[in-house]
């Protein structure tokens, strides 16, 4: 039997790999409700992705995906919290305030599976969306939370956490990340 790469592997369930165009290519927002048919489609898709990709790798931080990464340039992901909680879905999300507390985790991306970086982000994000039905709603999201939809919308807004890696830190093959598995780790507020 062939041991096949898992950037591969993620390819082979439909992910968008690293250096497609699309995606470093800012998402384009939905008009809602007037297509709300379109978003509809689109999520269904985000989380039919999620689930085959669910099926072949556990994902013990949660795992997100967002459009782009499934050649749709649109605005919308999904994220599944670790555990039992329901899933998010994000349209048009925008970050309306950081904490200036920040953290570094590391991180995996479907886009390029192979390796882990060590990326800082606020611990705490106010995240404005949109509804179906257009309204805009106001979501308080903290630590592992905030780090998965702060890495999805950094996707609809064409960035790869390789962006947000420090100089001089490289990200690691995964056979030598050690936290696969387990959760990330934050002190007691």
């Amino acid at each position: 039997m062939t041991d096949v790469r898992p950037s591969q592997q993620m390819r082979d369930l439909g992910v968008v790999q690293e250096g497609a165009a699309i995606l470093t290519t800012p998402a384009r927002p939905f008009d809602l409700p007037s297509e709300r048919d379109e978003a509809e489609r689109i999520v269904d898709e985000l989380f039919a992705a999620l689930n085959r990709i669910g099926q072949v790798h556990p994902f013990a931080k949660g795992m997100g995906i967002a459009a782009p990464q499934i050649g749709i340039g649109r605005a919308a992901a999904v994220v599944q919290p670790p555990g039992d909680a329901p899933a998010i879905i994000l349209l048009n999300p925008r970050i309306t305030t950081r904490s200036e507390e920040i953290d570094e985790q590391y991180e995996g991306c479907l886009s390029f599976f192979d390796v882990r970086g060590l990326v800082p982000r606020p611990l705490k994000l106010v995240v404005e969306t949109t509804a179906l039905t257009g309204e805009t709603t106001t979501t308080v999201y903290e630590r592992g939370l905030a780090r998965l939809i702060h890495h999805e919308i950094d996707h609809l807004d064409g960035l790869l956490y390789t962006s947000r890696v420090l100089p001089g830190v490289e990200p690691i093959p995964l056979d030598e990340y050690r936290q696969t598995g387990r959760e990330w780790t934050y002190e007691e507020a």
